[in-house]
């Protein structure tokens, strides 16, 4: 009877058909192990308030003045259509007179965000999917310490699966200290089956209103020393402007939605002085009424008439994500795919490999980055968007995750990450649709049965 009411339940919720069929016949065929299986990850969320709208209300003057005309921006009609859409799906608003600073190894980012820390005289909300109780983890941690002592609110979200492995030494002296330090979704009994598979990968800081952090990296030594890698690759950008208040918003509903007290402090972003670009937030999650970064870059493939060069550590495409990229490689424009040689995870690996085949065919360009481990989410769309921010190009972000990206609106901006792109371009190896034939038969029998794991990757 379980089974029976269960198969009710994904029918009723009109799901994608392949995903609900998928289920309903691993139900039927193997009812234990589909069971379990559908408890941890199959359950949906999707259109659930996280927070109600009379506090949403209250949070919102976290956000600053920001722009509603976007006509006078100058900006591409593709631009204005992009920007429509975020403030449609999400209420994602554009701020303009912002700045940003990218980082691409996590040296100098721990370096600058230690500065920002020790001149914090306000507040700091710090928000990270792992936190590490390593060297940098606990450089971090004692510098949060100090400014909790010296009276400045120190809030810090992390998130409990991702961070499961992580000792607890370091949150229990962040906590005794006087820091406000909450695990997100914190996964204990009874409640184990239905949080396991919704995890926060959003990694954002603000402090004090006036500067923002976001981006791929977590707190950890990886991101110096590069792990068991040579390289830990990646990017993250530090922003100022009015655009500050868009992180605050966000951070500000994952706390209240952990049944906190609403956040009081209101970010007044001033506008900086030579402004380099339009910014914004798009935020999405299993909650959300629709998938909204994915309907973003569906958005924005379909619309790209140049280039479309995408960075992310896993390639695991939505089928509409998938069917968008090879309708524009096949309509040329320039469509290039940017992955690690081999990444932190072997069984994403085999899924990732799985979809080469199929985009080779259509003229997408694919290549492995060489150095080490390439963790950077970015993309660049033509000559004046880019999208820097926590989610990879894989089902789980898409639709399991909370994930956090900024969408920037700048040809300068765009340039510069354009040269990064092409700098990494240099030390990696691209991929031919010949050489990669040559697979052994093995290997591809193993990546086609993996593949069929991706939605729950």
């Amino acid at each position: 009877m379980s089974v029976v009411g269960i198969t009710v339940v994904i029918i009723s919720e009109n799901r994608n058909p392949v995903k609900s069929l998928a289920w309903v016949t691993v139900l039927f065929l193997l009812p234990a192990v589909g069971l379990i299986l559908y408890l941890f990850f199959g359950r949906n969320i999707r259109n659930t308030r996280k927070i109600s709208l009379r506090f949403r209300r209250r949070l919102s003057r976290c956000k600053a003045p920001h722009t509603s005309d976007y006509t006078s921006l100058g900006l591409s009609s593709e631009s204005l259509q992009q920007i429509t859409l975020g403030a449609n799906l999400t209420d994602a608003q554009l701020y303009i007179v912002n700045a940003a600073e990218v980082f691409t190894n996590g040296t100098d980012k721990f370096a600058r965000l230690q500065e920002d820390i020790r001149a914090a005289r306000h507040y700091i909300n710090i928000q990270y999917y792992i936190i590490e109780d390593d060297t940098i983890g606990n450089i971090i941690g004692d510098l949060l310490i100090e400014r909790a002592k010296a009276g400045v609110t120190v809030r810090v979200i992390y998130d409990h699966v991702g961070s499961f492995n992580v000792r607890n030494k370091l949150f229990k002296r962040l906590a005794a200290a006087g820091v406000q330090i909450h695990p997100f979704f914190e996964v204990t009994f009874p409640q184990f089956g239905t949080r396991i598979n919704w995890r926060n990968h959003r990694k954002i800081c603000v402090i004090d209103g006036r500067v923002g952090y976001i981006g791929g990296m977590n707190i950890a030594d990886r991101y110096i020393s590069g792990g068991k890698f040579a390289l830990w690759r990646d990017t993250h950008l530090r922003v100022e402007g009015p655009v500050v208040a868009s992180l605050q918003y966000s951070f500000a509903v994952d706390w209240h939605f952990m049944g906190k007290e609403p956040i009081a402090e209101v970010a007044e972003c001033q506008p900086v002085a030579n402004p380099t670009m339009y910014g914004q937030l798009v935020t999405s999650g299993p909650s959300s009424k629709w998938p909204n970064i994915a309907f973003m870059l569906h958005q924005a493939i379909g619309a790209a008439s140049r280039r479309i060069y995408i960075q992310t550590p896993y390639f695991l495409p939505t089928d509409s994500l998938l069917k968008a990229l090879i309708t524009a490689a096949l309509a040329r424009v320039d469509v290039r795919v940017m992955l690690p040689a081999r990444s932190d995870s072997h069984l994403l690996d085999f899924a990732s490999a799985s979809y080469i085949s199929q985009c080779l065919g259509a003229g997408v360009k694919f290549y492995f980055y060489r150095p080490g481990m390439l963790h950077t989410k970015c993309i660049i769309i033509d000559d004046e968007l880019t999208t820097v921010g926590s989610t990879n190009f894989d089902f789980r972000s898409f639709e399991h995750n909370f994930e956090a990206n900024l969408f920037i609106y700048s040809k300068q901006f765009n340039e510069q990450i354009l040269s990064v792109f092409r700098a990494d371009m240099a030390e990696s190896e691209r991929v031919f649709a010949a050489q990669w034939r040559k697979r052994p038969i093995v290997r591809r029998a193993v990546e086609s049965v993996v593949r069929l794991l991706a939605p729950i990757l």
